[in-house]
């Protein structure tokens, strides 16, 4: 070491070749460069530790490492490695842990318990203990009316209630019962004194199979009592027509009669129209049991012997009250277009029964009416006539004249041009009946064999025994 003194400064010593260093190099260091030089393409990766380049080494330090190996200097221009991560981002020596790494080799690890509640839990492994069920949303009232509409039309014309009842239990309509009884009382309204049986008996039908209860006839009824004012714009009797459904609905025994009595404290000026009908139709003598019939017994769906019964009343309340406009309504409230015919014989067999001038006048006066507002067709009017001809000779054996009678009320339907001209030709007459005289005794007596030879044929005698 040679020291050397500086002006004004303290002596710095220069490091000089060792003795070692011009000693023969062994076969292992040989070795040791050989695989140096193979990897001389590439710099190995050093820590921060050691790419302090300016700290100085001592030659004793530098004696220990491999002759030859020369390190350079880490500018920063050259240092590709990121100083955003820290380590060297290989494994570990024992091979655990590490970018990338699953870990020691054999390492087993517990198994965790997992949260069924958690939302990335898996159930792929508990197959036999999965239950799963199925979730029907809820509808909005939008959705129900739209939904609803179509199976209450179609009830209409099929009439079966519990398909309508097993159609509304695959729906989740929980917290929307009450529009079950608002919606088929709305379409009702715009129908016919069918349709709104047909909705009293559906309506019943379903509290009795609980698909609703009396707190949503409740609901329902003050939803409509509500929406009157629009209801009024297509149904002009609202009012009425809904404390009609709500007297029926009582006598169902599907509302209390107190809901009523307690609405009919403050009610409003809609409203009290409603409950003050409903009140009066439960308050009438029999009102429970005549509130059965109160849509009328019209339609394709009622017996042909109710029909016929209602059909004869319509007459005799005519023949004593000769209100045109009653029997008209009457006729629509029967809603029965295709058994019209009915009304046509039924009158002239009134008529014919009777035989007074006062009933035929009044029968040909209905008729011609009906036939005036067109509210019997051509086709049933004559098919009515037709069947009174095929029907003339089991009537004239309660009513001898009955003949007689036809031919009046045919000559006057005929002039007043209820029926052609055609149909009073086929009219049926029984003609006046011969006897035998005592010149017809003088007939030849081959005729008079002919006649006891064609008796004895048949096996009857003379004496007209067998």
């Amino acid at each position: 070491m040679i020291d050397i003194k500086m002006d004004d400064s303290e002596p710095k010593t220069i490091p000089t070749a060792s003795e070692n260093m011009f000693q023969k190099s062994t076969n292992s260091e040989y070795v040791s460069r050989a695989k140096l030089n193979q990897k001389s393409n590439r710099d190995r990766i050093r820590s921060k530790s050691e790419c302090h380049h300016n700290q100085p080494m001592s030659i004793d330090e530098k004696s220990k490492d491999l002759i030859g190996v020369v390190v350079k200097s880490s500018n920063k221009g050259y240092d590709r490695k990121p100083k955003n991560l820290k380590g060297s981002g290989k494994p570990k020596k024992a091979g655990g842990g590490g970018k990338g790494t699953w870990g020691k080799n054999g390492e087993l690890y517990e198994e965790e318990c997992e949260d069924p509640h958690d939302p990335n839990y898996d159930t792929a492994d508990i197959k036999d203990n999965l239950v799963l069920q199925e979730v029907i949303p809820d509808l909005t009232s939008t959705e129900f009316d739209k939904v609803v509409s179509p199976i209450y039309l179609d009830y209409f014309n099929h009439g079966i209630t519990f398909e309508v009842v097993e159609s509304l239990q695959e729906l989740n309509i929980t917290h929307l019962k009450h529009r079950v009884v608002y919606l088929a009382i709305v379409l009702a309204m715009e129908k016919k004194g069918a349709q709104r049986e047909l909705t009293s008996a559906l309506l019943s039908d379903m509290y009795g199979e609980r698909v609703i209860n009396e707190q949503d006839f409740e609901l329902g009824y003050q939803a409509l009592m509500n929406s009157l004012p629009d209801l009024k714009l297509d149904t002009p009797d609202a009012s009425v027509v809904l404390g009609q459904f709500m007297a029926r609905s009582v006598a169902d025994d599907c509302l209390t009669p107190c809901y009523i009595k307690e609405h009919l404290e403050h009610p409003s000026p809609e409203a009290k129209i409603t409950l003050d009908t409903a009140h009066r139709l439960l308050q009438m003598k029999h009102g429970i049991v005549r509130l059965d019939s109160i849509w009328g017994y019209g339609g394709g769906i009622r017996p042909v012997k109710m029909l016929v019964k209602e059909i004869i009343l319509l007459v005799k309340e005519f023949l004593s009250s000769k209100d045109f406009k009653e029997a008209e309504r009457c006729v629509v409230d029967l809603d029965v277009p295709h058994f019209h015919h009915e009304i046509v014989y039924e009158a002239l067999v009134i008529a014919l029964e009777d035989g007074s001038d006062k009933t035929i006048n009044s029968i040909v006066e209905l008729l011609h009416n009906f036939n005036k507002e067109t509210m019997i067709s051509y086709d049933q009017m004559n098919a009515g006539f037709e069947r009174v001809y095929a029907s003339m000779y089991d009537l004239v054996l309660d009513s001898p004249r009955a003949f007689k009678h036809l031919d009046t009320v045919l000559e006057m339907c005929c002039r007043s041009g209820i029926i052609p001209l055609w149909l009073r030709h086929k009219a049926p007459s029984r003609g006046r009946k011969r006897f035998v005289s005592e010149g017809d005794f003088s007939m030849s007596s081959h005729s008079t064999n002919g006649f006891h030879n064609g008796m004895a044929e048949n096996g009857i005698a003379e004496n007209g025994c067998e």
